[in-house]
């Protein structure tokens, strides 16, 4: 996968690193990508034991073509520093860090990594879940070239901001559009928060149509069965694979006769709309290429 933006990430599903049933599981999963997690699902005194158990995991291998990360705990913690050797020495596809507030502190994680000889393809991926996270987006975003993904918190922004979690997601919004517009003008990847009713599948489905609208790259998971529906979700369509056909086909016989005037279906096609016909059909090759 030659380009970082078009590798699938539809369904990202955490798994707790002190549970070795569960990271055996995960290699079953039918999840684009995983995050190992040494944060809130390993109990303080099972850290240093999870930070094994994850580390070896990531070098002993198995998962296949499913991109592996590895999620630390948080900067001012006593386990961070020691969880960034760790995740140094076992180069996985990235490093997820929770509550990331601004550039000085990518740099730092940046720093760190390097220090503890990191490969160069163990990427950042920047935790935002915080009022001044989202503020300051655009600045955490363009720290750094290693950080490539930025990753929703969305149930810690709610609790920061006193909202409630509410269908549709009215109170988090302004801070969602205030990522998004960041990531996408640094031109990193963003993945939607996490969905807590595991048994309520329909409101996960109206909540991954909502995150594809506004055009997240794929979602953040709690539970294995909630990523068929969020692999279907974020995937390209059948109808909009087959309508991005069109608009390349009708451009390219319209260049080809010196015709200036474009239209599919009525409607005028200009470059914008090829680069987005081009794109959904790259990245729905990228997901057909994971097999």
């Amino acid at each position: 996968m030659t380009d970082p933006l078009l590798r699938p990430r539809r369904s990202v599903l955490y798994m707790p690193g002190a549970n070795e049933r569960a990271l055996e599981k995960a290699k079953t999963l039918p999840a684009d990508a995983l995050i190992l997690d040494l944060e809130d699902s390993v109990a303080p005194d099972a850290k240093a034991e999870g930070r094994e158990r994850v580390c070896e995991a990531v070098a002993n291998g198995g998962y296949g073509k499913r991109e592996l990360t590895i999620r630390v705990n948080g900067l001012g913690t006593q386990w961070h520093a020691d969880d960034l050797r760790a995740v140094a020495k076992a180069g996985p596809d990235a490093v997820v860090v929770p509550k990331v507030n601004s550039a000085t502190e990518v740099h730092a994680i940046e720093r760190a990594l390097e220090a503890a000889g990191a490969p160069d393809h163990t990427a950042i991926w920047a935790m935002v879940e915080t009022p001044i996270a989202m503020l300051r987006a655009h600045e955490i975003a363009a720290a750094s070239d290693r950080l490539t993904v930025f990753v929703m918190g969305t149930n810690d922004l709610a609790k920061e901001l006193h909202a409630e979690h509410v269908p549709g997601r009215a109170p988090l919004l302004g801070g969602l559009s205030l990522a998004l517009l960041a990531a996408r003008a640094t031109g990193k990847v963003i993945l939607d928060g996490v969905y807590n009713d595991v048994k309520d599948l329909d409101g996960f489905a109206e909540e991954c149509v909502q995150g594809r609208q506004f055009g997240f790259d794929g979602k953040t998971l709690i539970h294995p069965g909630q990523i068929g529906p969020c692999n279907e979700i974020f995937a390209p369509s059948e109808a909009a694979i087959a309508q991005s056909r069109k608009i390349i086909e009708a451009f390219e016989e319209a260049a080809a006769a010196g015709r200036g005037v474009v239209t599919v279906d009525g409607r005028m096609i200009e470059n914008l709309h090829v680069d987005n016909a081009r794109r959904i059909l790259a990245v729905a090759a990228a997901i057909d290429g994971l097999g």
